[in-house]
């Protein structure tokens, strides 16, 4: 499929319905934020060494820096937001993932409820436990004719 025969082809349509393209798509795009961050970093350093060592006549030794302050702030936040957004993209990438997997599990699992439910509907029939016999002295007073303790088992006959 191609733009010529679809007017509404988008080629991210493809991407987005797998979760190994989507991975790969969003690696891509965050290894080159990356990179742009690496070069935001440098610039960010340039423009802090250049313009704290921007004197006016008449300064006292801090006034450049307080100049220099709102630039670093805006510089710094962009960098900020670059390392948010390049996280973001890893956990995108982790987050379609388990969505396919979810979506495969959910098959099983409403499957599993099915024959549970049935399971409970048509519960099988159990046979009753055939009594055991009636021994003369035990039946009259079980609290003192029985075996004690699992080592009392062999002379329970005596």
């Amino acid at each position: 499929m191609n733009s010529n025969n679809d007017p509404n082809y988008s080629p991210l349509r493809d991407v987005a319905q797998s979760p190994e393209a989507t991975a790969r798509y969003l690696a891509d795009v965050q290894r080159v934020l990356l990179d742009i961050g690496k070069n935001l970093e440098t610039l960010a350093h340039e423009t802090r060494v250049h313009l704290r060592d921007t004197h006016v006549e008449g300064d006292r030794w801090y006034h450049a820096r307080l100049r220099a302050m709102p630039v670093e702030k805006a510089l710094g936040n962009v960098l900020k937001n670059l390392n948010n957004l390049t996280e973001g993209l890893e956990k995108s990438a982790y987050k379609r993932r388990a969505h396919d997997e979810v979506v495969v599990n959910t098959a099983k699992e409403r499957k599993e409820k099915e024959l549970e439910r049935q399971r409970k509907k048509n519960p099988p029939t159990l046979q009753a436990a055939p009594n055991p016999p009636q021994q003369g002295a035990q039946s009259q007073n079980l609290d003192y004719g029985g075996p004690t303790s699992i080592y009392d088992m062999g002379r329970e006959s005596a």
